[in-house]
């Protein structure tokens, strides 16, 4: 019994992912962090235990701390803002930046130049200095950390340059996956594009996404990686987008292709969760604009429901000078009315046009010229 009691006054004591104090909900600072975009929930323990979270200006030692709202904590000195509504954005890396907030040697981050307007954001994976890409950013920790999951299974295709003569037969074996240095990577279905010379391209794809993957089954084949692009992860690819652009992914196309993270999602103190009603949604207007040419008709012809078509209407009727209408028919082209005067060249018999007739010096026929003989 003793032992009992205390068991649940340590279990007590303990506190939960998320909690209630009255009417205010409590969670895990680290979850509401990450929620804020700091990074995963696992990057803000790491920056808790090096001591550069604060709450109320007090350090923490233990991300075992419950919060109601995101008032009062610092990372690093700064205050966290508000939140806003989730958002992704798709990232055209270039080859030679690294996927860091901070490096310790000044090297160039895929973050030093990014747009003012895109605030605060994570890479959900990362691609190494020598890769190049799509890279996803995101102001939500908590849809970086579910893309990541090797449960969610996303799709992640390359396109791979390599060094060194490509057999197919090894390409397919790895559809059933491989282990290497004791480390075992799931299917990978990799396919030969073209051979030129010393150097081939490939198409891989992989479902896990760990640590340098592509390179290291490269390389357990014999084959040297000279070029790594990543085209796609999930449903969003590279596309056109151009070298270190970056394109905000929209909010209906974000919710439709990752719908199964946002149908589970609970929502954080940090930014609760909106309920949305699509049938408020703007809808594509209705073009009720006239055709061209249909104010054009007459008001006669629109009355009339028995007037023709205006691609059957009849000639004109003519009135004469008593009053009766006379119709007119047009003559058929290419054809002579009869009793009509015949155009064109004259009869045969007339006077004679063209050269003069030879032999005669003066042009008049019947009389000599005057050469002598």
């Amino acid at each position: 019994m003793a032992l009992a009691l205390i068991v649940r006054a340590m279990t007590d004591n303990t506190p939960k992912e998320t909690d209630t104090d009255g009417d205010i909900a409590k969670e895990r600072i680290a979850k509401a962090l990450a929620r804020a975009g700091v990074g995963s929930r696992r990057d803000v323990e790491r920056m808790i235990s090096e001591g550069r979270v604060a709450l109320d200006g007090k350090t923490l030692e233990t991300p075992a701390v419950l919060v109601s709202s995101l008032k009062g904590i610092t990372v690093d000195g700064e205050a966290i803002g508000e939140v806003r509504e989730t958002k992704l954005w798709r990232m055209h890396k270039r080859r030679g930046t690294l996927t860091t907030h901070k490096d310790p040697q000044g090297r160039q981050t895929v973050f030093d130049n990014l747009p003012k307007h895109v605030g605060r954001v994570i890479a959900i994976g990362r691609l190494d200095m020598n890769t190049e890409g799509l890279l996803l950013l995101t102001n939500d920790g908590e849809l970086a950390r579910w893309m990541e999951l090797p449960a969610t299974a996303l799709l992640r295709r390359y396109r791979v340059r390599v060094h060194g003569r490509v057999e197919e037969k090894a390409l397919a074996k790895l559809s059933d996956g491989v282990t290497i240095d004791g480390i075992h990577y799931g299917a990978v279905d990799a396919k030969l594009e073209r051979q030129t010379g010393a150097n081939a391209w490939l198409t891989v794809a992989i479902r896990e996404g760990k640590n340098r993957e592509v390179r290291r089954v490269m390389e357990h084949l014999g084959l040297e990686v000279n070029r790594l692009i990543r085209t796609s992860y999930g449903p969003f690819s590279l596309g056109k987008l151009p070298l270190e652009g970056v394109a905000a992914v929209p909010d209906k196309q974000l919710r439709d292709s990752l719908s199964g993270f946002f149908d589970e999602a609970t929502g954080s103190v940090a930014a609760p969760v909106k309920k949305r009603d699509p049938s408020k949604w703007a809808k594509a207007k209705k073009d009720d604009k006239p055709r061209p040419g249909a104010r054009r008709r007459r008001k006669s012809r629109i009355a009339d429901k028995d007037a023709p078509a205006p691609s059957m209407r009849k000639p004109r009727a003519k009135t004469g000078a008593d009053g009766a209408a006379k119709t007119t028919s047009r003559k058929p082209a290419g054809r002579m009315a009869t009793g009509a005067k015949p155009t064109g060249a004259k009869p045969t018999g007339g006077k004679p046009t063209g050269r003069k007739p030879a032999g005669t010096a003066s042009g008049r026929p019947g009389k000599p010229g005057n050469r002598k003989s």
